[in-house]
């Protein structure tokens, strides 16, 4: 069951390592989503942990449209990353009537080798399930990033659940995220049958975006998990 853990500074990464997150998100400006990092950041961050880190790649919070000069930084942007040894990107773009832009999106994959996490511009999709063959055609993304369309990922149970079977045997995952908290984490995770999930402010002090990630919390989380997964395997046993 796999951990991720939204991270802004070297601080948190290095409490989400030590609290058993599997890998980190990096972003900037977590109140706005999450923007591109400081590319020393990105330097500090992967030489002091050894989990792997994925590097937020968003030029602005205005909309998920991006004009040519939008691509060009995101461009930058990439380059950035991946020479600061970034293990993977997470990115998204969307046309003016909310459908993945299939050209834009074709010129950033080309920019790198990189593995990607389609971030959670998928959430402002209608027709998410119909959408989702789209970026499974992309061996470079693995990931897509959701709450299922709702404002919290909680509300969105049966689709989560929906997408997650889309994607069974394939080499992308639903990675469930927005809304998760501690209390809840245990419950969505068996309703849904997801194999992984992304915590932000579930792991953060007071669950404030503003708060720093805490290590309790990180391993709190990363215990529920395990746990379910010990259930798993004693159920298949049986």
């Amino acid at each position: 069951m796999l951990l991720e853990v939204i991270a802004t500074t070297l601080q948190d990464a290095l409490q989400a390592e030590a609290g058993g997150a599997d890998r980190i998100e990096l972003v900037a400006d977590l109140q706005q989503g999450g923007l591109t990092p400081e590319i020393e950041l990105v330097k500090q961050i992967r030489s002091s942990v050894k989990i792997p880190v994925h590097v937020m790649i968003r030029p602005h919070a205005r909309s998920f449209h991006m004009s040519n000069d939008d691509l060009a930084t995101m461009l930058n942007s990439i380059q950035s990353a991946e020479q600061a040894g970034a293990s993977a990107l997470v990115l998204g773009v969307l046309t003016s009537d909310f459908e993945i832009d299939r050209h834009n999106l074709d010129i950033l994959l080309a920019a790198t080798s990189l593995p990607v996490t389609f971030h959670r511009a998928f959430d402002e999709i209608k027709q998410q399930a119909e959408a989702l063959p789209l970026l499974m055609s992309y061996k470079q993304i693995h990931s897509v990033l959701t709450s299922g369309g709702a404002v919290s990922v909680l509300h969105a149970v049966e689709q989560i659940r929906l997408l997650t079977s889309l994607t069974r045997g394939s080499h992308v995952n639903i990675l469930p995220g927005g809304g998760l908290t501690l209390e809840s984490l245990t419950s969505f995770v068996q309703a849904s049958g997801v194999r992984s999930v992304h915590l932000g402010t579930a792991v953060r002090e007071n669950g404030s975006v503003s708060g720093l990630v805490e290590e309790d919390k990180v391993r709190k989380a990363r215990t529920l998990l395990d746990e379910i997964d010990q259930a798993n395997s004693e159920g298949g046993q049986l």
